[in-house]
């Protein structure tokens, strides 16, 4: 069964296995793979690199990049670094410093690759637990949060830990902002880049945690974000 699905023009998504960070929480993770003008691939938020799904990617084009939205979202960059050692790695802030075993290309929003221009746009999202770069895929119309939105099905988790992620909302039948994200970027910065977000003309939204939007993406994003902006 193939691993990558078609989501929007020029974009792809694949599921990867669920993972557990700290506490013992477990996520569901989801990477996109965006196609260039050129026919270059972005792989963004990889998944694990398991090999039907590297063929799946390479069968698709050349792979140029591969994007780390945030500074959680790393564990699996360096083996798809090795599948495809001509792709440049870009890091969101704090990245580097995490993993200095990584050779990274640049540092996104700031040093994005003049070709992407029209193509792809990115904006920071400064936050106190991960500074997270969101992207624009112009061709499918389509934004790609890693954190910032999240659902999981209300029975993910069981115990306390049920209990923390509904009073967290990370739970729930459509994506939202986590209570822990919402306190988080109550600054004048992050402000700024989600008003940034809901200008870009979206159609669609996909997030790493969560059930993708596949249309009315623009009054999805006003309704999670702009409460935030008053």
């Amino acid at each position: 069964m193939p691993r990558l699905h078609p989501f929007a023009p020029g974009l792809w998504l694949a599921d990867g296995t669920p993972i557990t960070a700290a506490l013992g929480f477990r996520y569901p993770i989801r990477m996109a793979v965006l196609r260039l003008g050129s026919g270059g691939l972005v792989l963004w938020s990889p998944v694990q690199a398991d090999p039907d799904l590297r063929a799946e990617i390479a069968a698709l084009g050349p792979v140029e990049a591969i994007v780390a939205p945030n500074a959680l979202h790393h564990v699996f960059l360096g083996d798809w670094a090795e599948a495809f050692p001509q792709a440049a790695l870009y890091a969101a802030p704090k990245l580097r410093a995490k993993r200095p075993d990584l050779a990274f290309a640049a540092e996104l929003p700031g040093q994005m690759p003049a070709h992407w221009d029209g193509q792809l746009d990115a904006v920071l999202v400064p936050n106190s637990i991960a500074p997270e770069v969101v992207l624009f895929h112009l061709a499918s119309a389509t934004v790609l949060t890693a954190d910032l939105l999240q659902n999981m099905p209300a029975d993910w988790y069981h115990g306390w830990r049920a209990l923390i992620a509904r009073l967290d909302r990370m739970t729930g039948p459509q994506p939202g902002v986590p209570v822990k994200f919402r306190l988080a970027m109550r600054n004048d910065p992050a402000r700024a880049g989600l008003r940034r977000v809901l200008d870009w003309p979206a159609e669609r939204v996909v997030m790493a945690h969560g059930t993708p939007v596949p249309e009315g993406g623009r009054d999805y994003l006003a309704r999670v974000f702009g409460p935030m902006l008053r």
